[in-house]
């Protein structure tokens, strides 16, 4: 018989890539980690593992166990979400992820929200970049996520990970130069909007992020490769920077209501697209549905839910 903490093992190791990663996430030794593999493939009765170079690979035959253990997986958080739909009452932690902007247009009015509805349930909140949801999901770091992706960066597939929409939102170029900060309304291609702007510096995201991803890949859609100057995840930052011209930059529609004096905002043909994430199969989970219906009422009392 196949040991399901086992397979959860396995299928780590296929998306981490290495041993010593998949024990720093669960937090095991990395001998732990191999010996507990080591006896799947016993279990298993073929190898799952293979060496190349200084690594350890899936063999084929370790692959096709990695989609079966989804599965299963999947199925084992659908139970418990049915469980926790017995009990009467919805209590108890629930860690939260956010990615930072989301922090203050986002989440205060959801834990306001999930107060009011559910008292006896205690949320968590972590901020934590997008890309690093999927993760923390899997290893039991995050129950539910608040996560987004953009034009030109769309959301990588993950079948470990169920997500359903929350909001869309345009994006607007910041640059430098106006007496107030009221939005542009100026209409045209991104090549048009984005062109006067080819020789200025830039200010992005860190590497590694959605946003910078965004900005890069933008820029190069508009025909240049931006010349990144400054790099700073906080949009409030963004923004300060870009009112006193030390560059352009994107911002996303929520992250403009305080915009500082100087700024020029330009709406571009560009959209980032916020959704909630939880593991597969968890969606009917009681608090994981709270949080959902709390972040939409939320976000309909700002900006309109999708």
């Amino acid at each position: 018989m196949l040991d399901v903490r086992r397979l959860h093992l396995l299928r780590e190791l296929e998306r981490r890539g290495t041993i010593a990663a998949v024990a720093e996430a669960l937090t095991f030794t990395a001998s732990a980690v191999s010996q507990q593999l080591s006896v799947l493939e016993r279990e298993a009765g073929v190898p799952l593992l293979e060496r190349s170079g200084r690594r350890v690979v899936l063999t084929p035959a370790g692959r096709a166990l990695v989609a079966h253990a989804d599965a299963v997986l999947e199925r084992l958080e659908l139970a418990v979400s049915e469980l926790a739909g017995a009990r009467e009452g919805i209590g108890g932690p629930l860690r939260v992820g956010t990615f930072p902007s989301g922090g203050p247009a986002i989440v205060p009015g959801t834990l306001a929200e999930l107060a009011r509805r559910h008292p006896a349930l205690e949320p968590m909140v972590r901020e934590i970049d997008s890309t690093r949801v999927s993760d923390g999901l899997r290893a039991g770091e995050l129950d539910v996520a608040l996560v987004h992706d953009y034009d030109f960066v769309p959301a990588s597939p993950d079948t470990t990970v169920d997500q359903v929409p929350l909001l869309e939102e345009p994006v607007y170029l910041a640059t430098g130069g106006a007496s107030d900060s009221a939005p542009a309304a100026r209409g045209g291609t991104l090549a048009e909007l984005l062109g006067p702007w080819a020789a200025s510096p830039w200010i992005t995201a860190r590497d590694g992020t959605t946003g910078h991803a965004m900005a890069v890949r933008a820029c190069q859609a508009a025909g240049f490769q931006p010349r990144i100057r400054h790099q700073v995840n906080d949009f409030r930052t963004l923004l300060a920077l870009a009112a006193i011209g030390q560059g352009a930059g994107f911002v996303p529609e929520m992250a403009t209501a305080h915009a500082p004096e100087g700024v020029v905002l330009t709406r571009l043909p560009l959209f980032r697209r916020s959704k909630v994430a939880f593991r597969a199969g968890g969606g009917g989970h009681p608090a994981i549905a709270a949080f959902v219906a709390a972040a939409r009422t939320a976000v309909g009392a700002t900006a309109g839910a999708p």
